[in-house]
């Protein structure tokens, strides 16, 4: 394993500007690291990359089936979303089937991320709701799992609710991490979050992808959850988000979704693989152009024209210019250490 990380480089007029470090890992179904630069042994913090984990008690519970939930209510109890009309409208009607609404929401209010959505509140006059916080449709599907199991949802997201007991028990489980031993903190939306090894986090989602070192009917959870996903990209980011945009340019053939302060995941079904990274110093546009291009590296797709804008996302002046842009520093290193 090369011990240098990843090295992603902002240009402005020809000349690098910034660089940013990123350690990434490339996991097999059997553990077996296909690609990796960096410490991919030190724990982080994986936060919102892995919601898809924090959904299988919703569907392994019998309460997704029980309430109906649509593939598209699928992908969107594993969002980070935009909080546009359509997330908070399944948030709502999610809530609803358990004749809940948000005020039992844990997560905070939080502004949409759109200019657009933040100007029709203030238009309208209203401020933003828990419904538009990124995190609600994960929290939406949280207070369906414990209703329908006849569990109080009161504190749910304490680290001692039994709800959150079931969700450590499916990520000590999917990514054979000791989490009694390993540090513990609260996420921006007020659940616990337990760091883990990268390499451990990429052979989790290599496992969730292939089934391979699961049981069946956690298996089958995994590719119910991120089959939705793929589906439905929409409804786990929204409009200009990297998860949805490059979901969809693959056809659905990936799934790879954004954690917090410059961590992703993602995994290619086909290949049987998955990535898991992080950027050193927290930047998320240096974590997109780390991720387009280590999968772009693993399907042969780092000259394709269509992800150019993944791949060297444009630096634009206020005028609308393109006056520079971000790189890859050596992206034939993540294709060529397969």
């Amino acid at each position: 394993m090369n011990t240098a990380s990843l090295s992603i480089e902002v240009l402005r007029g020809g000349h690098v500007e910034s660089r940013h470090a990123v350690d990434f890992v490339v996991v097999d179904a059997d553990g077996g690291r296909v690609a990796a630069r960096g410490d991919v042994g030190r724990p982080v913090f994986p936060r919102s990359a892995i919601k898809v984990i924090q959904a299988l008690p919703l569907v392994e519970s019998g309460a997704a089936d029980a309430l109906g939930f649509s593939d598209r209510e699928l992908a969107f109890v594993s969002a980070s979303h935009n909080g546009e009309p359509e997330h908070v409208a399944a948030a709502r009607d999610l809530l609803a089937r358990v004749g809940r609404d948000e005020t039992c929401l844990a997560c905070g209010p939080q502004w949409p991320s759109r200019e657009e959505d933040r100007g029709a509140l203030h238009r309208a006059g209203r401020g933003p709701s828990r419904l538009h916080n990124n995190c609600s449709g994960k929290h939406a599907g949280f207070v369906c799992a414990v209703c329908h199991q006849a569990i109080d949802p009161t504190g749910y997201e304490r680290i001692d609710h039994p709800l959150q007991r079931q969700i450590a028990a499916a990520l000590a489980d999917v990514t054979g991490v000791d989490l009694a031993r390993a540090p513990v903190g609260i996420d921006g939306c007020s659940i616990p979050t337990w760091a883990i090894p990268l390499d451990a986090l990429a052979h989790g989602f290599a496992k969730l992808t292939t089934g391979v070192g699961l049981e069946p009917g956690r298996a089958a959870a995994a590719a119910r959850l991120l089959a939705a996903a793929r589906a439905h990209p929409f409804m786990i980011a929204g409009t200009g988000r990297v998860c949805t945009d490059l979901i969809e340019a693959y056809g659905g053939r990936i799934y790879v979704k954004v954690g917090a302060e410059g961590v992703y995941v993602a995994s290619l079904p086909e290949e049987g693989l998955a990535v898991a990274l992080k950027c050193a110093d927290g930047a998320t546009r240096a974590a997109e152009v780390a991720v387009a291009t280590i999968v772009a590296a693993l399907t042969g797709r780092l000259e394709d024209p269509a992800l150019a804008r993944f791949l060297r996302p444009p630096i634009e002046d206020r005028n609308g210019a393109t006056v520079g842009e971000l790189r890859c520093a050596s992206p034939d290193l993540a294709r060529g250490s397969r």
